[in-house]
C-alpha cells in the first residue's frame, strides 16, 4: 500500500458523524452516530465496541477473503502466530504474581495473547475452532483465577492484562459456551479492585511517582471492564481520568509540554521521554487503546485538548525514527515524601523498538480523519508494518504489553 498523507484539514478535523459517513460511503459496515463531548458514558454500549467495530471486522473479513494487502499481509502476520494455533492449551492458574517472589505472569499474558489471536481468526474467517479455542481459554481462566498480586507490579498485571483480556472476551460475546457472566464478574472482582485502587490510592505514594503507563493501563482496564460489563459509571471514571486525574496518565500530565518543529508539526514532549524509548513507546499503545475504545462508544478522546496525544505520537515517533526534538527538564515528586527528581535529556535507551501501536494512530489521524501525520506515518509504513502481534516483539512482558496486528484490523 501506497503512503498517502493528506493535506491538514483544519485546527479541530472531522466530526465523528463525517468521519463514519465518509466510511460508509467506502462499503466499511459502521454505525453513524453524531459525535459527543464525552462527558458521561453512551446511553446504551455498543458491542462489539472496544478496538474493534463490526466495521473493522467486516473489513479485515472481506478484503482477506478477497486476497487484498496490506489486510492478506496483515492476516498472514497472524495465521503464522503459534499464539493463533487452535491447538493452543490454556494454563489457567488460581493466583498470578507479578513482581516479588514466585512471579508467573508469564502464563496469563501469553494465554491472553492466544485467547485474543484465536478470537480474530475466528472472527475474520470462521473457522470454528479458533473460536471454540478462545472461548476455551476465557472460559478456563474465569473459573480459575482468584488474585493477582505481587509487589507493585501487581497494579501493572491487572491494568495491561486486564484491558487486554477484556478484547478477546468483547470479540466472543454471544458465542455458544462463552459463560460471559462468570467472566464478567472475574474482570469486576479479581481485575477492577485493583484498577481503581491504584488510581484512587497509586500504592500509597506521592502521585506523580509512578510513570504514565501506570495509570494509563489500569485506565484502559477500567474503560474496558465498563464497556464489557455495560457499567457506566467505570467508563466515566476512566474518562474522567483521562481529562483531570490528578496523576502522570491524564492528558496534561502525560504530555507536558508542547512544541511546534521547524516544518510546523505539532509535537508533545511524553512523560517517559528521560525515561527510555520503550517504555516511551508503550505509552503509545495503552493511550491509543483508551481513545479506540472510546471512540468506538462514540467519544473522541483523540482530539481533545486540539489533539494533545497525536503531538505526543508524533513527537516519538520523529525522535524513534531517529530525528532530533526539543526536550525540557522534566522534574518530579518521588517515593511517599515527594522527593524531587529531573531528567535533563531526552533517553536514547532502545530507541527505535518496534511495537505494535503505530497502526492504530496512523489509521486513525491520517485515513479516518484527513490528518498529516508525517512521523507517525514514516513510523507504521517503514519500520513496523505489516503489524504482528505477541509473541512477534519478544518473549518478556514487553512483547505482550500491545495485542497489535493493527494492519489486518485498521487499514483503510
Amino acid at each position: 500500500m501506497s503512503r498517502r498523507v493528506p493535506p491538514q484539514s483544519g485546527t479541530s478535523g472531522l466530526s465523528r458523524r463525517g468521519v463514519l459517513k465518509s466510511a460508509a460511503a467506502l462499503a466499511v459496515a459502521a454505525t453513524v452516530t453524531a459525535p459527543r463531548v464525552a462527558d458521561a458514558a453512551p446511553a446504551t454500549f455498543t458491542h462489539p465496541g472496544m478496538l474493534h467495530n463490526a466495521g473493522d471486522i467486516n473489513r479485515a473479513k472481506v478484503r482477506v477473503a478477497a486476497g487484498t494487502d496490506p489486510w492478506l499481509s496483515g492476516w498472514n502476520r497472524l495465521t503464522v502466530n503459534s499464539h493463533s494455533a487452535s491447538t493452543w492449551t490454556p494454563n489457567p492458574q488460581a493466583t498470578i504474581i507479578r513482581g516479588g517472589t514466585g512471579e508467573n505472569y508469564g502464563i496469563l499474558y501469553n494465554d491472553i495473547a492466544a485467547a485474543y489471536q484465536n478470537a480474530l481468526r475466528w472472527k475474520v474467517a470462521g473457522t470454528a475452532a479458533n473460536g471454540d479455542t478462545a472461548v476455551k481459554i476465557l472460559n478456563a481462566w474465569s473459573s480459575t483465577l482468584t488474585a493477582l498480586t505481587g509487589n507493585a507490579d501487581r497494579f501493572l498485571a491487572a491494568g495491561i492484562y486486564g484491558w487486554e483480556f477484556c478484547q478477546a472476551a468483547e470479540l466472543m460475546r454471544g458465542y455458544a459456551g462463552f459463560d460471559l457472566a462468570a467472566f464478567q464478574a472475574m474482570m469486576v472482582d479479581v481485575f477492577y479492585p485493583l484498577n481503581n485502587s491504584f488510581l484512587t490510592n497509586h500504592n500509597d505514594a506521592c502521585i506523580t511517582n509512578y510513570w504514565a503507563n501506570w495509570d494509563l493501563c489500569n485506565m484502559a482496564s477500567v474503560m474496558a471492564i465498563g464497556i464489557l460489563t455495560d457499567d457506566a459509571a467505570k467508563y466515566d471514571q476512566a474518562v474522567t481520568y483521562f481529562k483531570s486525574g490528578a496523576g502522570n496518565g491524564s492528558i496534561e500530565h502525560a504530555v507536558p509540554y508542547l512544541y511546534t518543529d521547524s516544518d510546523g508539526y505539532g509535537l508533545g514532549q511524553w512523560q517517559e521521554s528521560g525515561r527510555d524509548q520503550g517504555h516511551t513507546v508503550m505509552g503509545m499503545g495503552q493511550m491509543g487503546a483508551i481513545c479506540e475504545m472510546a471512540w468506538n462508544q462514540g467519544d473522541d478522546l483523540y482530539s481533545y485538548d486540539d489533539r494533545r496525544f497525536m503531538k505526543a505520537a508524533q513527537y516519538v515517533a520523529k525522535y524513534n525514527l531517529g530525528q532530533d526534538v526539543p526536550y525540557t527538564t522534566y522534574t518530579w515528586g518521588t517515593g511517599q515524601n515527594c522527593a524531587q527528581s529531573s531528567q535533563t535529556v531526552i533517553s536514547d535507551s532502545s530507541r527505535g523498538q518496534l511495537r505494535p501501536v503505530w497502526a492504530m494512530l496512523h489509521f486513525h489521524y491520517n485515513r479516518r480523519i484527513g490528518l498529516d501525520d508525517k512521523y507517525i506515518s514514516a513510523m507504521y509504513y517503514d519500520l513496523v508494518a505489516p503489524e504482528g502481534g505477541g509473541g512477534d516483539y519478544g518473549s518478556t512482558s514487553g512483547g505482550y504489553d500491545q495485542l497489535g496486528f493493527g494492519t489486518l484490523m485498521y487499514a483503510k
